[in-house]
């Protein structure tokens, strides 16, 4: 018997078009479009180019030209996101792997393998899953989170406040995600340059991916047999108690998955809102004049320049069709976040107001919806507030064209942020607060799959002499508690 076809394109036969390289149909085998090498450079580019040879759905090849679908259209990936019954994110039934054209050593391995998470999981699995996951999600504290935040931030900006310059990326964006989320996980010894480094890495496709892979993966599940046997007040501890019973291996490929996805968000989230904060004198003026406040920049840029620019991958169940293009059952699809997000079906003036609309691609949607949205939120949303007061003069060092940007398949973002400032002291930090949970539900009371997150009240502060710190003189008054009250301080 002769194998079935699984064509990316309506041709019977794709590789009977063009000879590769023919400058009229790009670069790849059959005249498909490559996404990464020379032509990749300028992904958003490129997305329009495939626009408007294909339309909502384009084929596309990935490294190793291993044939894929891009999609496009904003529709076209709500519904492809929203079908569970025709698209599914286990890659098992990836026809590439069956067929071994992407072998085990694909530089994109990392983020396309099955894993035993909510993510790749159907049915019962992914409700026991995704469940233990709400479950211990709904046991942060947001506002120890949002002074943790706060602590972090000052800690930051204490390092470079006296020079007067800095790199808004390196010092700040790519660090703030990883001290929080590693205080959430648990692990907050854990924190360094390697761990950011390694945790951006993996995600880029590179040579080194699967190595950065083993050494957070190493980190991940050395915390889950230690919180296997000493449960503490954390994320970590939450998720390895919940009634749905994780084993160590489901504990630790969860536990990296929301490391990954919440701190690359996060990381490249911080950087795009500074950016405009810092290029677009509108923006900045309504903020510092209330028309506009920080969540609501924050929910513009993740229209304008989501933190991940696609998501690898949704696979067909069965023969379909999507946006005018022959799916076949086996075919896998990127979810298009950053080309959806402009779709001219839903965004024909891109300078249109989108602040108060959040039906962006930027977290996904369906039953594999971000289920660590709101911890992203906040980070982005504390962290720029608080570094805005503690520089309130802060200026960008170099013309905005000068700015570079890096891109991979999944995200583009910010090589660097140089800014200027008048120099400022340190500040003072008294303590290092820690990110505590709220109670755990007993066991017998907690028979839903997914615990519903709490209405939590705001813990009081403690008193200055219980930190160890002389009270002061003259203390504030009572409208400048309210105010650190508020802003979580």
């Amino acid at each position: 018997m002769t194998p079935e076809s699984h064509s990316l394109t309506d041709t019977d036969d794709p590789m009977s078009g063009p000879p590769p390289g023919c400058p009229a149909h790009g670069t790849g085998p059959g005249g498909l479009r490559r996404l990464y090498g020379p032509e990749a450079q300028d992904l958003a580019g490129l997305y329009e180019k495939l626009r408007a040879e294909h339309g909502a759905v384009a084929p596309v090849l990935l490294h190793n030209d291993v044939r894929f679908w891009m999609v496009l259209g904003h529709g076209e990936n709500l519904h492809m996101v929203s079908n569970p019954a025709i698209y599914t994110r286990d890659s098992r039934v990836w026809t590439a792997l069956l067929d071994g054209t992407a072998g085990a050593d694909h530089p994109l391995m990392p983020l396309i393998a099955w894993q035993p998470i909510c993510s790749h999981a159907e049915g019962d699995e992914h409700l026991r899953l995704r469940g233990a996951v709400m479950g211990a999600m709904s046991t942060i504290n947001p506002r120890d989170l949002r002074r943790y935040i706060n602590h972090w931030t000052e800690q930051l900006v204490n390092k470079f406040c006296e020079r007067g310059t800095a790199d808004l990326v390196s010092q700040f964006a790519e660090h703030l995600p990883m001290a929080a989320l590693c205080e959430i996980l648990g692990m907050p010894e854990e924190y360094d340059d390697r761990l950011v480094q390694t945790t951006r890495d993996l995600l880029k496709g590179t040579d080194t991916a699967i190595a950065s892979n083993e050494y957070v993966m190493s980190i991940l599940m050395r915390l889950t047999l230690r919180r296997r046997a000493e449960p503490a007040d954390d994320f970590t501890s939450y998720l390895i108690n919940h009634p749905a019973g994780l084993t160590d291996d489901e504990v630790g490929q969860h536990l990296r998955l929301v490391l990954l996805a919440a701190y690359e968000a996060t990381a490249n989230l911080l950087a795009n809102v500074l950016r405009v904060v810092l290029t677009d004198p509108g923006f900045r003026a309504q903020l510092n004049g209330g028309q506009m406040t920080v969540p609501q920049a924050v929910e513009q840029s993740l229209w304008d320049e989501p933190p991940f620019s696609a998501v690898l991958g949704y696979f067909a169940k069965q023969d379909t069709e999507l946006g005018g293009q022959r799916i076949r059952k086996g075919d896998g699809l990127f979810l298009g976040i950053a080309p959806g997000n402009i779709d001219p079906q839903v965004r024909p003036d891109l300078k249109a107001n989108m602040r108060g609309n959040r039906s962006h691609l930027a977290f996904g949607g369906g039953p594999h919806e971000c289920p660590g949205q709101d911890i992203g939120r906040a980070i982005a949303d504390t962290g720029v507030d608080a570094l805005l007061k503690r520089l309130p003069d802060v200026q960008l060092a170099v013309e905005e064209d000068e700015l570079r940007w890096t891109a991979s398949i999944s995200s583009r973002h910010l090589v660097e942020l140089p800014v200027v400032f008048d120099p400022a002291s340190p500040q003072d930090i008294m303590r290092r607060p820690g990110v505590n949970t709220v109670t755990r539900p007993r066991p017998d009371s907690d028979k839903a799959v997914a615990v519903p997150r709490p209405t939590l009240e705001p813990r009081p502060e403690a008193p200055e002499s219980e930190a160890g710190t002389p009270e002061p003189v003259r203390g504030p008054s009572a409208w400048q508690r309210f105010l650190r009250w508020w802003r979580g301080y």
